[in-house]
């Protein structure tokens, strides 16, 4: 089926619909969601919104904090416009309704967390991403001009002449590849965190737009710096259960079995350190010790704060069994943010004209080395509003060439589906094992060699198969597994989030 729009968003979390928002509704757009309208990244975020709010503290002060933990390696224009256009963007926010957290003085309630020098972390509890993106989609419902493709999986771009006019999505319902036509396309899908054995993230970021990106030409950049993060629920029936940073921002401890804290033998700022060195320091200690986990303890703080502050995780660990409010929480890393991503300028803009990536999917500049915590979905906000404004700016014309109908010569059905399943789990626990919080050459070599093998028998596998969504994430997979890799191996000295035992600091 052929389709047209003005707009062609690839993701439906807070960078995708907040640019669809703050487009005029006389454009068609159209919202490309891979599962669900609200299953992303955003919808799982806890901690908050960094942003300067208050007269003690400044953008000085934030540019400062986001540049120490990128370890040097940001792009200090995009920290300023980022930092400087944060609280704009809070207010836009306010404006759309969202239910942010107040104090007894009635005045929204600010947290710090990891690696920040102030309060300034706005926040909805501990669910910030649930509500912003329950008011990014209730906003979304509300204009006639967006139409929300539920269960679509963006396989591939389609350029001509330097420009591209559009993707190709399989519709899952119908199990066919529709071709979607646009006068600008936006790749919002966002990061690659489920490369990965085990992660924070939901099954969709699989890393979609950063290979399809990849495969059209774009540049991508810094993708060595995958955040790992320090404190997920460690529970056989948690799933992908995040432990929000804001809760060590609020006085959590950090424990050995025997009940003593670690933290401080590593870093002076202790559980307040940056999320790499809290997350290499608690994979040394379970290591070290040959441990599971350790234990992230809040319970000596009154139990009618922990609840009211973290109701969410509160609620999820006493379903499992364990009181927070007297005992403490079994917490291991896991694969969490990819600060790399496809290659973009202040706008969004990637180096192929008519296209756009923002959020996760996307490397700004403004990460570095490190993401510093409740930046990120600050950063889908400000630049969902920033190539919004640039897309009205150059003017936003439908391509006279269309997307050509999809190729479906490649009729032959999927026999063997366990395949692609032990395919998709022997890229991840490679990945875990050889390319986790702690790499070395010789590792990051056996990696590459299987990434080769297994890309070989990937792609004989897309020349003969009609594609579905599994074929389809695994084939993005393979991508994003071999530019991280790559990426990791030209990096020759540690720094932030990679860490390289053959390499200096």
């Amino acid at each position: 089926m052929q389709h047209t729009f003005d707009v062609l968003v690839l993701g439906s979390g807070a960078a995708g619909l907040s640019l669809a928002l703050r487009l005029p509704e006389k454009l068609s757009i159209a919202v490309i969601c891979k599962d669900v309208l609200h299953e992303n990244s955003t919808n799982y975020a806890q901690g908050g919104i960094a942003a300067v709010l208050e007269n003690d503290d400044s953008f000085a002060s934030h540019i400062q904090d986001t540049l120490i933990a990128g370890a040097g390696l940001c792009d200090p224009a995009a920290v300023k416009f980022t930092v400087e256009n944060a609280p704009e963007s809070i207010q836009w926010l306010i404006g759309l309704g969202i239910n942010f957290t107040r104090g007894d003085d009635n005045n929204y309630h600010l947290t710090r967390e990891g690696g920040h020098s102030h309060r300034r972390i706005i926040h909805s509890a501990d669910s910030t991403g649930r509500d912003l993106e329950e008011t990014l989609v209730r906003a979304t419902k509300n204009r006639s001009n967006i139409s929300i493709f539920e269960n679509h999986v963006a396989i591939d771009l389609y350029q001509r002449d330097g420009r591209c006019l559009g993707a190709y999505i399989y519709n899952e319902a119908e199990d066919c590849v529709d071709a979607f036509s646009a006068g600008k396309t936006v790749i919002a899908t966002g990061g690659a965190s489920r490369v990965y054995l085990y992660s924070s993230n939901p099954s969709v970021t699989s890393g979609d737009g950063i290979a399809m990106g990849y495969r059209a030409g774009c540049q991508v950049e810094n993708l060595e710096f995958n955040q790992f993060h320090p404190t997920c629920l460690y529970h056989p029936q948690a799933g992908a259960s995040l432990i929000t940073e804001a809760m060590r921002g609020e006085g959590a401890q950090l424990k050995l079995p025997d009940g003593t804290r670690f933290m401080p033998a590593f870093d002076e700022r202790a559980e307040l350190a940056p999320r790499d060195i809290v997350a290499r320091a608690i994979d040394h200690e379970i290591k070290r010790l040959g441990i599971r986990h350790v234990w992230l303890d809040i319970s000596h703080k009154p139990a009618e704060f922990i609840k009211g502050h973290f109701p969410g995780i509160y609620q999820k660990c006493l379903d499992l069994g364990i009181d927070i409010t007297s005992e403490p929480i079994p917490v291991v890393p896991a694969a969490h943010y990819t600060c790399g991503g496809l290659k973009v300028d202040l706008n969004g803009r990637t180096c192929i004209d008519s296209l756009y990536a923002i959020g996760e999917a996307s490397c700004t500049g403004l990460h570095g080395a490190n993401r510093l915590a409740s930046n990120s979905l600050l950063e889908c906000l400000v630049f969902g509003a920033s190539a919004a404004r640039h897309m009205l700016a150059a003017g936003i014309d439908r391509p006279q060439r269309l997307v050509p109908p999809w190729d479906d010569s490649r009729v032959e059905k999927a026999r063997e589906e366990v395949l692609l399943l032990h395919n998709w789990e022997e890229i991840r626990r490679i990945m875990w094992n050889y390319v986790g919080i702690v790499r070395s050459f010789e590792r990051l070599r056996r990696a590459r060699n299987r990434i080769d093998m297994l890309k070989t028998e990937i792609q004989d596998y897309y020349s003969r198969h009609r594609v579905n969504r599994n074929f389809i994430e695994l084939r993005h997979l393979i991508v994003v597994a071999e530019l991280i890799v790559d990426a990791a191996m030209k990096r020759d000295k540690s720094v932030g989030l990679h860490y390289n035992i053959d390499c200096p600091a």
